[in-house]
C-alpha cells in the first residue's frame, strides 16, 4: 500500500512538473500574440495577461503598408526548396556511405564531417566570392546554393539508414533490384521519422536564417522574413504591436509543419527507446 501510494504521488509530482514547464514555455508566445492585438503597445517588462482593446490592426499594417506577403513567400520557397533538396542530398549521401564500400569511405565521412565545425561566418567572404564570380548576387539561386547540402543531415540519416537491417537489402537483390529500387523502395521507407526529423531541421535552419540573405538578397522584393522583421524596428521608436504580429506570423509555418511530421517523429523517439 505504501509503494503505491509512493508510486502515485510520484505521478502526480512529475505531471506537475511537466504541466508548469510546458506553461513557461507556451507564456512567450502568449505574450507575443498579446502585445500583437494591443493597438500602440509599448515595450514593458511587466506582461500583460489580457489586450486592452484588442484589435488586429497590426496585422493589417503588416500586409498593407509593408510588402509582408511577398516576404512571407520568399521565405517560403526558399525553406521549402532547401529541405527538398537537403532531404534528396542527404538521403543518397547516407545510402552510399552505409551501403556501398569503397576505398577511403571513412576518411572522407570523417572530413566531410569536420565541416560542420566551420561556423558560417569563416565561410561567407569565400562564398560571396565565388557567387560574386558566377553573377549569382542578389539571386534565388545565390541564397540557396551554399544550402543544398548538410553534413549534418547526411550524419544524421547514415545513422538511420545503418539501423536498417542488411537482410533486407539482400533480399531485394536476391529478387533482382538494384541499388536505386533498393533505395526508394527498402531504404526510404523505413528511415522516415529520420527525414521527418531533417525536414524540420532544414526547415527551420532556413526560415530562421539571416546573415547570409542579409549579404546575399540586397532587393527588397527579395528579402526574407528574418531580415523583414529586423527592418520593423526604427532607429527612434518600435511600433511593438506591429513587430509582435509578424514574429508571431513567422512561428506559424513552424508549427505547422511539426504537427504535420510530429508523427515520425514521436516514432523514431520510441523506437530509439525501444532499442
Amino acid at each position: 500500500m505504501r509503494e503505491r501510494t509512493t508510486s502515485r504521488t510520484a505521478w502526480v509530482v512529475l505531471h506537475i512538473a511537466v504541466i508548469l514547464g510546458a506553461l513557461a514555455m507556451f507564456f512567450p508566445f502568449l505574450w507575443t500574440f498579446i502585445t500583437s492585438i494591443t493597438p500602440g503597445a509599448g515595450f514593458s517588462i511587466t506582461p500583460r495577461l489580457w489586450p486592452e482593446n484588442p484589435s488586429f490592426a497590426a496585422y493589417e499594417t503588416l500586409f498593407t503598408e509593408r510588402p509582408f506577403a511577398r516576404v512571407v513567400m520568399n521565405s517560403l520557397m526558399l525553406a521549402a526548396i532547401t529541405t527538398i533538396v537537403q532531404l534528396f542530398t542527404s538521403a543518397t549521401a547516407a545510402y552510399a556511405f552505409s551501403r556501398l564500400p569503397f576505398r577511403g569511405r571513412g576518411v572522407v565521412f570523417a572530413v566531410y564531417l569536420a565541416t560542420m565545425m566551420i561556423p558560417l561566418q569563416v565561410l561567407v567572404v569565400p562564398l560571396f566570392a565565388q557567387l560574386k564570380t558566377f553573377g549569382l548576387l542578389n539571386t534565388y539561386l545565390g541564397a540557396l546554393l551554399p544550402t543544398f547540402a548538410s553534413a549534418f543531415g547526411i550524419f544524421l540519416l547514415r545513422q538511420a539508414v545503418n539501423q536498417v537491417p542488411r537482410e533486407l537489402d539482400e533480399a531485394a537483390t536476391l529478387d533482382g533490384a538494384g541499388h536505386f529500387r533498393t533505395f526508394f523502395s527498402i531504404i526510404l521507407p523505413n528511415i522516415k521519422p529520420a527525414l521527418a526529423t531533417l525536414t524540420i531541421f532544414a526547415f527551420m535552419g532556413s526560415w530562421n536564417s539571416f546573415l547570409w540573405p542579409l549579404i546575399v538578397l540586397r532587393s527588397p522584393e527579395l528579402q526574407t522574413l528574418p531580415i523583414a522583421l529586423a527592418g520593423l524596428q526604427g532607429q527612434y521608436t518600435t511600433a511593438w504591436d506591429v513587430v509582435m504580429a509578424g514574429s508571431v506570423i513567422s512561428v506559424l509555418p513552424m508549427l505547422a509543419l511539426y504537427i504535420f511530421a510530429q508523427k515520425y517523429i514521436i516514432q523514431g523517439v520510441a523506437s530509439s527507446g525501444i532499442k
